[in-house]
């Protein structure tokens, strides 16, 4: 594919026909982003400038950048950036992409703390991968004390580099850990002292992962997407080691597959957990589960 010498209009085109020959979802959208990240610009100023002409250099980088797209890689992978809660969040390979119907955890949460806003808060965040959730609820309550969780190294090192870019280090501790035993041996954290523990943990089984797009089942970490066959095994264990460190009518708010909601619902049931509810995500999906400890 030749894109040097060619306007940008030219060489967009030829970017978004390269993708479409090799069934990259959203072609459009993904040369935009790729053409833009080449270019350091944002797309006001690409459709400003059709006639503006790649340098061999930005030509080279694009072509690149395209046939990678073209191989599967994500583009959050190749442009190193994603957008969460109206928040840029960095990227990479061996951390999951935040995905938009994780902000439906995020309204979640902010509706059940409710007055509380202005409070102090404790939250732990489980599996915090590129730290989505508790960077954009520390903005969103500004006394919170937030600790976040991960048993990737190297997912911790991406979130706390974007909580550095978003000013609210200073309001999250992160842990390398799985799930939540580890807090229970932090001093001013033992038994009974969270407010609310909020999680967007692996739940596809590994039954469905052929039916997963190639861009997640080849890239993205398996860790961070899988939990046993069907998805499940990690809700029993989060949600008994919650009611040891969660106060009386302490909340949990956990993010849930697309078949997985009556599970989740029946598990809290049936450990005593009152107020019960299921939020639908903008496709209609049962995604996000969330309850009270009862007292």
């Amino acid at each position: 594919m030749a894109l040097r010498a060619e306007g940008l209009r030219a060489s967009l085109g030829k970017g978004v026909a390269r993708l479409d020959r090799c069934t990259v979802p959203s072609p459009p959208l993904a040369a935009e982003l790729l053409l833009m990240h080449v270019l350091q610009r944002d797309r006001a100023w690409l459709y400003a400038h059709p006639e503006d002409e790649l340098s061999p250099e930005q030509a080279a980088a694009y072509d690149d950048l395209i046939e990678r797209r073209s191989a599967g890689v994500p583009t959050q992978y190749l442009t190193g950036h994603q957008e969460f809660w109206g928040l840029d969040f960095e990227v990479g390979p061996g951390v999951l992409i935040p995905r938009p119907e994780t902000e439906h955890v995020v309204e979640v949460v902010l509706a059940r703390v409710g007055s509380r806003r202005s409070q102090s808060v404790r939250i732990a965040d489980v599996g915090t991968g590129s730290g989505c959730i508790a960077i954009a609820l520390a903005c969103e309550l500004p006394h919170a004390e937030i600790i976040a969780t991960d048993i990737s190294a190297l997912a911790l090192d991406y979130a706390r580099s974007n909580a550095a870019r978003h000013t609210v280090s200073n309001r999250i501790q992160f842990y390398e850990t799985n799930l939540l035993p580890a807090l229970a041996e932090l001093s001013w954290r033992a038994r009974n002292s969270f407010d609310l523990i909020v999680s967007n943990p692996p739940y596809v089984g590994r039954n469905d992962a052929a039916k997963l797009p190639r861009e997640v089942r080849e890239h993205e970490p398996a860790e961070a997407l899988f939990a046993g066959d069907r998805g499940f095994d990690l809700y029993p264990g989060l949600i008994a080691q919650a009611t040891q460190l969660l106060r009386p009518e302490g909340m949990i708010v956990l993010e849930v597959g697309y078949d997985g909601a009556d599970y989740v619902r029946s598990l809290l049931s049936a450990s005593g957990w009152c107020a019960v509810e299921v939020t639908r995500d903008l496709a209609g999906i049962e995604r996000v589960v969330s309850a009270q400890l009862s007292t």
